[in-house]
């Protein structure tokens, strides 16, 4: 067996590596198939990883083992999984570093294997590395990272480190090399699933703090035609008040998508846990707020609304719930019959909790019952057409309705009326 060159950072060739780094042994051979057997198996990526930190202790030093993927057309390097011999870790899934005049470079731009021989000796050399500084305050000496190829592309690296300086040679980077070449499905996979994941949390982003900044605009410019509106300047004139009308009416339309769009951004933005609270006052905590949120929709289209005269005690999330019937009444109002009727209904058992939203109206036909609490599903019946709408808003119901454990349905009686019911355990059961 060779020795990788005893300076401080060596990048190896993997032509080098194949010439110097010798013959793979039975115990080596046998920890690959391992490791197709796992990736055939469809083993999740950080399992493999876990795998490889104690399998590959047998065969050379580890003490650390992590996998970074690059993002930015691979500006950055973002770490993805770290699995270590020790504690504290220091350096943490979600550690990001440009590439820019990094060490890493050479690795993206060459495909080449990078041993760092001692890290201390390194963070002298290069000591703005905030990454060796990490590395080194977790006690680790020597590193060797090769790069993960997806179709040719590098989008990534494994890292293998140890806590003892010159841990590392050309035969143990040949063995690095070819668990990198089987980890490759499985880094495919998870690679897609990170740029889906990173692409959708940008997006999410993005929809809150658009949603956020136009919200408190919107509001002030609803209050100052209304203010307009009922003569606190001036009296109006008949057009004047009708322009206001219509100024105020598009304002309201808009701050409607970005409730629903804010919502959006709350449920999917990360794991999102329900508050459950013993003793909610259905009529006061969850139908009267919602209501008045949705009162100016339903005045606009002359519609009438109905509800129970007696409230009662439920349990759940009061302002998740609200969001509920916020969308189910906005929908009765949005996509019913205009001066038709709009009618709430309750009950409370021992066992369990529903809420019914009935309204007069085209409804829906049989067949599209599925696509109503998908994400972005909108119908394409006359009724629902004519109206617009984001196609999010019965989706945020199911999925905090799911949240509380309970179902959400619809029923439709096609061009006389349709009616939304969700029932909730009681007590709620989370898991």
């Amino acid at each position: 067996m060779t020795t990788a060159d005893s300076s401080i950072l060596v990048y190896l060739t993997p032509s080098e590596i194949e010439r110097n780094g010798g013959g793979i042994a039975a115990d080596e051979q046998a920890m690959l198939d391992t490791i197709n057997q796992k990736v055939a198996g469809k083993e999740s990526l950080k399992d493999l990883i876990a795998y490889l930190l104690n399998a590959g202790a047998r065969t050379f030093p580890c003490d650390r083992i992590g996998l970074a993927f690059f993002e930015e057309d691979g500006q950055r390097a973002v770490a993805y999984s770290v699995e270590t011999r020790y504690d504290p870790v220091v350096l943490k899934t979600g550690y990001m570093e440009n590439i820019a005049g990094s060490s890493l470079k050479e690795i993206v731009d060459r495909g080449v294997v990078r041993i760092i021989n001692d890290l201390e000796a390194y963070l002298r050399e290069h000591p703005d590395s905030r990454s060796t500084q990490l590395l080194v305050q977790e006690g680790v000496r020597s590193n060797m990272t090769c790069p993960l190829t997806v179709e040719g592309r590098v989008v990534g690296v494994m890292f293998r480190s140890s806590r003892r300086p010159c841990a590392y040679d050309e035969h143990q980077a040949l063995l690095h090399l070819r668990m990198a070449e089987r980890l490759s499905q499985a880094v495919e996979k998870a690679w897609q699933i990170e740029q889906l994941r990173t692409a959708n949390q940008a997006y999410l982003e993005m929809l809150a703090f658009v949603s956020h900044e136009l919200k408190n605009p919107l509001a002030s410019i609803i209050t100052s035609t209304r203010l307009l509106t009922d003569g606190y300047m001036d009296p109006l004139t008949p057009r004047q008040a009708e322009w206001l009308n219509k100024i105020e009416h598009k304002a309201g339309y808009l701050m409607a998508l970005i409730r629903e769009y804010l919502d959006l951004a709350r449920i999917e933005s990360g794991p999102l846990h329900i508050h459950v609270a013993k003793q909610v006052d259905f009529m006061k905590e969850i139908l009267t707020p919602a209501v008045s949120v949705t009162q100016d929709l339903i005045q606009q289209r002359h519609m009438t609304l109905t509800w129970p005269e007696e409230s009662f005690a439920i349990e759940g999330d009061p302002s998740l719930l609200e969001i509920v019937l916020v969308n189910l009444l906005n929908n009765a109002a949005k996509y019913g019959k205009s001066e038709g009727r709009i009618r709430v209904t309750g009950r409370r058992t021992d066992k369990d909790f529903s809420v019914s939203v009935w309204n007069e109206g085209p409804g829906f036909q049989e067949a599209d019952r599925d696509k109503l609490f998908r994400k972005f599903s909108r119908l394409k019946t006359p009724g629902a057409r004519e109206q617009k709408g984001t196609g999010i808003g019965l989706y945020t119901c199911w999925r905090i309705v799911q949240l509380h454990g309970g179902r959400i349905s619809a029923r439709s009686e096609p061009g006389q009326w349709a009616e939304f019911t969700v029932l909730l355990p009681q007590p709620i059961r989370v898991a």
